[in-house]
């Protein structure tokens, strides 16, 4: 009877561990399954964010774009006053060099006092005494050492300083000279001068990211007329994406393209901004003795798809004069349309 009673215990025993085994493992597996959901959604929510980022950035740049006229609007038109420079000259900073090392303590190397009968019979003091004066002569040598050397690493980067201080005012200096006889030359009516201030207030305005900045300005100074050659956006500154989006079947995140038509109105607008701009910011900045009609002419860099030849194809033409362009509200304008009104009053004015 004790036999099977050890056996009835035994199966008992092995019974209760399957059991358990079998529950360990359920929550293994469901462990498990919630750690696959939880990389699931938060793979979900890393691309969804991506999917988000990628639009944003689309629609920052879109928001970029339709400011490129409004933007500048309220900016001061630009000085000979601005264009003179102060000397960068950032406060001397020397770092650990301008702090002394602590010299070494004689109560570090002094020996500790005698103790017991050696205080009595004075046992090895003198060589101990000895001994700790060596030590700390030779701390006292190397702390001096070190400071040696860095006073002269000090003096180094203050000489050095110095120079780079000189040499950044001598050079702003030079470039204010340049600029105030630059001036006087501009108040006296010369050509180039004038075609070098004009450039000047091209070259200093602000775009996005991207614009092209070449440009050719010639004065005639009997007509009071300027005459800028400005290259355009060309049509891939507008963005070909409307936005992003997560596509989870195929898990990617995918662009949702911009329509062509919709791209060349957005492309048209912009050149006819950057166009209105230019003109807003030379008659702000030249005076009217000097400048009376602004002639623009804009084209775009390309590659022409026929030939795989870089091709400037021109995209507009336009004349205005100060008494036209000064009544327009450029904040309430339709951009294209006002290009264009100036556009014909130019064609009638010629006829």
């Amino acid at each position: 009877m004790a036999r099977s009673g050890s056996l009835a215990a035994w199966e008992q025993r092995l019974a209760n561990q399957r059991r358990e085994d079998d529950r360990q493992a359920r929550q293994k597996r469901q462990a498990e399954r919630d750690a696959e959901r939880i990389r699931q959604q938060d793979h979900l929510a890393a691309r969804q964010q991506e999917a988000a980022d990628k639009t944003a950035a689309v629609q920052a740049r879109m928001a970029a774009l339709g400011e490129v006229l409004t933007g500048v609007l309220t900016q001061r038109p630009l000085t000979f006053e601005r264009l003179l420079a102060a000397p960068r000259t950032p406060d001397f900073e020397p770092g650990p060099l301008a702090t002394a090392g602590t010299p070494p303590q004689w109560p570090d190397y002094a020996p500790p006092p005698l103790t017991g009968l050696a205080r009595f019979f004075g046992a090895g003091r003198q060589a101990r005494q000895a001994q700790a004066r060596a030590g700390f002569d030779a701390a006292m040598a190397e702390h001096q050492r070190q400071e040696d050397e860095r006073r002269r690493a000090l003096a180094a980067a203050k000489a050095s300083y110095d120079r780079t201080v000189t040499e950044e005012r001598a050079k702003t200096a030079a470039r204010n000279a340049y600029v105030t006889s630059r001036r006087a030359a501009f108040a006296a009516g010369d050509p180039d001068a004038v075609q070098w201030f004009a450039g000047c207030v091209l070259r200093a305005s602000r775009y996005p990211d991207g614009f092209p900045r070449d440009y050719q300005v010639t004065y005639h100074p009997q007509a009071r007329r300027l005459e800028v050659d400005l290259q355009l956006p060309a049509r891939d500154a507008v963005p070909a994406e409307r936005g992003y989006r997560y596509v989870k079947t195929r898990d990617t995140v995918e662009p949702i393209p911009r329509g062509e038509t919709e791209i060349g109105q957005a492309h048209e607008r912009l050149v006819a901004c950057v166009a209105l701009r230019a003109l807003y910011e030379l008659f702000g900045a030249l005076p009217d003795g000097l400048v009376q009609a602004v002639a623009l002419t804009g084209w775009a860099a390309s590659t022409d798809r026929a030939t795989g030849v870089q091709v400037r194809p021109r995209l507009l033409d336009v004349q205005a004069d100060r008494a036209t362009f000064a009544p327009l509200v450029l904040d309430a304008v339709d951009p294209v349309a006002c290009l264009s009104r100036l556009s014909t009053l130019e064609r009638d004015t010629s006829v």
